[in-house]
């Protein structure tokens, strides 16, 4: 069956966010891009890994993920 046109992953969400086989949705910890040697090691270490995303804007990037399996 053809998809529908004009439905499309918005690719900065898709490479921002990864959406669990339970339907969580992961991401990044914010603040670990530059400025790391004033920041200290217990912080860095603090965020490492992905956290999950809070339940309020979860609906936001989901929408923007048509094709993923819980995206829906």
């Amino acid at each position: 069956m053809r998809r529908p046109k004009g439905i499309k992953t918005k690719k900065s969400v898709a490479k921002r966010f990864k959406i669990t086989a339970g339907g969580k949705v992961l991401r990044a910890r914010a603040g670990r891009r530059h400025l790391a040697e004033t920041k200290v090691p217990k912080r860095r270490r603090a965020l490492r890994g992905t956290t999950t995303v809070h339940p309020t804007d979860v609906h936001r990037i989901t929408g923007s993920l048509p094709f993923s399996h819980r995206g829906r």
